[in-house]
């Protein structure tokens, strides 16, 4: 099949997919599979390990190794997730990641959408950062990081990414994080390749925690990540012909959502007001000019810059007390979305 009839068809298959679930909306009914349907282990031999017949696994980081999966398949679009609960107590230069990547096909040129979660010393909290790559435009980073409204290490919680032809937005639960909007200025930096599943836990001492002052501390060992709820809705590409393997009548499900409804955008507003660290688009060291994708929100901009006046602005870093939120005010801090 020639790139451009195969380019169509891909495009024809995704949007059929997407008009399918058009009208969903809930995340209750999510189309969950066992491990052993839609996965296979990636490296880590015995770190890894499946639970709960075949529905849930867990990865792990020690001396040794860290651990991973992925999918068997790759998708062109789709809606991905899985429920995780991360490692606890002393976590610093740890990283768990969830992400999709068509890297080991295209060296130079690959696409990435990323949530990472960067591990901490014992008292702070995990941050989570997403990401998105097109086209292997690496010296374009597009990091966003932020806090949670909740321990993710004392319980599971859904983190989802739903990929379309115009857009990628990642969630929480039902509360979407993070939305990348294509635009004609992005040009090739928005993924448009199909792109494999993956979950990993591994060492990244020399970034993930203060720029690598804290390192992972293997007295903590072992350190595990428990994923269960797995979902992969999408079109499964043939990795030789390119062609869709999916059809539309399995792929319906009320419970994998299409978009962000108005409340849900709400939410999104209220919780980056609230627990967004860092954005690219404000980041005035690194970027003199915003990248042209970029859309400036002056709250946005004004919390940022009192967060981190040197990295969001011009001006003099003031260090106060910081106020650790105590669990007991998680369900609050939820419901304020």
């Amino acid at each position: 099949m020639g790139g451009g009839h195969m380019g169509w068809f891909l495009l024809c298959s995704s949007l059929l997919f997407f008009a399918v679930i058009a009208s969903s909306g809930s995340l209750a009914n999510l189309p969950i599979i066992a491990f052993e349907d839609g996965y296979t282990p990636l490296f880590g031999d015995h770190n890894l390990a499946i639970h709960r017949d075949g529905k849930s696994v867990h990865l792990s980081l020690d001396e040794r190794t860290g651990s991973g999966f992925v999918s068997h398949d790759l998708y062109l679009h789709g809606y991905f997730s899985a429920s995780i609960k991360l490692p606890s107590d002393y976590t610093a230069g740890v990283v768990v990641a969830f992400y999709m990547s068509n890297g080991d096909m295209f060296e130079k040129n690959h696409d990435e959408i990323d949530f990472e979660f960067l591990g901490n010393i014992r008292g702070k909290d995990w941050r989570v950062q997403t990401n998105v790559y097109g086209n292997g435009s690496t010296n374009i980073g597009r990091e966003e990081r932020c806090g949670l409204w909740f321990d993710p290490a004392e319980d599971f919680h859904q983190y989802s990414i739903l990929w379309t032809d115009s857009k990628i937005v990642f969630f929480v639960d039902d509360v979407p994080i993070r939305e990348v909007i294509r635009t004609e200025s992005m040009g090739g930096d928005f993924p448009t390749k199909p792109m494999t599943l993956y979950a990993t836990i591994w060492d990244a001492s020399d970034w993930a925690t203060n720029g690598g002052k804290y390192r992972v501390n293997y007295k903590y060992a072992p350190y595990i990540a428990e994923f269960s709820d797995l979902v992969l809705h999408g079109c499964a590409v043939d990795p030789i012909e390119h062609v869709t393997k999916c059809d539309s009548s399995d792929q319906d499900s009320e419970g994998v959502p299409f978009g962000i409804t108005p409340v849900q955008r709400t939410k999104m507003g209220n919780f980056r007001l609230k627990h967004m660290t860092y954005s690219y688009c404000y980041d005035t060291v690194r970027y003199k000019v915003p990248p042209p994708e970029c859309v400036i929100k002056p709250q946005e901009a004004e919390r940022l810059r009192k967060f981190d006046p040197i990295t969001f602005g011009n001006g003099r870093r003031h260090r106060g007390k910081r106020h650790h939120r105590s669990r007991g005010s998680q369900e609050e801090a939820a419901s304020s979305f």
